[in-house]
Order: C-alpha cells, then structure tokens, then sequence
C-alpha cells in the first residue's frame, strides 16, 4: 500500500480552526481509488478543543466511508480524544496514534489505551528525552524519530534503543523514521546498520 501523506479536512495551525474553510476537502478520499496510507492531520490536531465534535465524528464518516483506505490520525490532546471516544464509530481501517516527545508524556498512552480504536499507536517524534519503561499492553504500533531542522535538538542513540528493546520483549511492531537534524537526508534513518520498517499486521 502506498503512502499518501494528504491532509484531509485539515485547519492549519496558524490560521486558527478555521472549520467551514476545510469542510469541502473532507471527501477527498473517496475520490482517491487506489488505497492509501492517508496521514490525516500532518499541520494540525484533530482533537484540539477549538474542533467541534461534529466535524470530528464527520471525519471518521469519511474514513468509514473510504473503506479500502487507512487513515492515520495523531494527537497531543489524549485526555479530550478518550473524553471523545464513546461518541466516535470507530472504524477497523482508522489508526489512533498519541505524540510522546518525553517522559512526561507517557499519560498519554494510557488515555489512548482506554479509547475504541482497533489499532493505536505511539508516535515517540520528535524524541527529546530517555523515556524510560514504557508500558505498551494494547499499543499496536510504535514510531520514533529525531527532530529535525536548523534548530534541531538532538536525539541520542541510546534513548532509541531503549524503546526498540522494549517494543521487542513485548512484541510491538517498531518503526524507525529518521535521525533528524539539519541534514535529516544526509543523517538517514538507519539503527545500527538496519532499517525498521515494521507496521500493525
């Protein structure tokens, strides 16, 4: 399945939730016939207080809608996304994923825990800090990368296989996307000489 990294019905962050402006792309993916990996709010949070539940539960409509798609959709607002959970239908091909940029952080894992997703997962990007002991019971999928940029804060190899190794004793598919920094190309996004590319069965 290819990757498409397409916003769908995306506020941006700058502009403000700016709803009504955003509702007519909401159906861009039925348009779309081959299946895809859609990545649904790469600039924003679907989950921000400013978005109405009713655009939210229309979202996931779409997404059941487009069936032969699967969407992923990433939030830093896990306590309003399990607030949510129980007025969503969740759809199989819709995966749930929470950012983790540091041990502080890990709360979120819990709220996503208790939601009705079928696959969740952990987005540890950019990582910023060891993490310590993770608990993944019910996480499907586990992603880390560097931050990258002029102004990136480096990620220490150590950090990563901390959670490597931990995903590997609890059986959780590990995805390994890059390095960062300035040159996140030139850094690449090798672990010890392999390339993790592991995804939800």
């Amino acid at each position: 399945m290819a990757r498409r990294l397409k916003a769908m019905g995306q506020p941006n962050y700058r502009s403000g939730f700016k709803i009504a402006t955003h509702e007519h792309t909401l159906e861009m993916p039925l348009k779309w016939k081959k299946p895809q990996m859609v990545f649904v709010n790469s600039m924003s949070d679907l989950f921000h207080e400013a978005v109405p539940i009713a655009f939210i539960q229309s979202t996931f409509e779409v997404m059941r809608r487009a069936s032969w798609h699967v969407f992923q959709v990433l939030t830093k607002r896990a306590d309003r996304l399990e607030e949510l959970s129980k007025k969503i239908d969740w759809p199989s091909n819709v995966w749930m994923g929470v950012s983790v940029e540091g041990k502080k952080y890990l709360y979120r894992i819990n709220h996503l825990r208790r939601t009705a997703s079928s696959v969740k997962f952990v987005s540890f990007e950019p990582l910023l800090e060891p993490v310590g002991i993770v608990d993944l019971q019910g996480i499907g999928w586990v992603i880390v990368g560097g931050e990258s940029g002029p102004h990136a804060r480096p990620m220490k190899e150590e950090w990563v296989l901390q959670i490597q190794n931990q995903c590997q004793s609890q059986k959780v598919p590990f995805f390994f996307k890059q390095w960062g920094g300035r040159n996140k190309k030139k850094n690449g996004r090798k672990l010890r000489g392999r390339v993790w590319n592991q995804v939800p069965l």
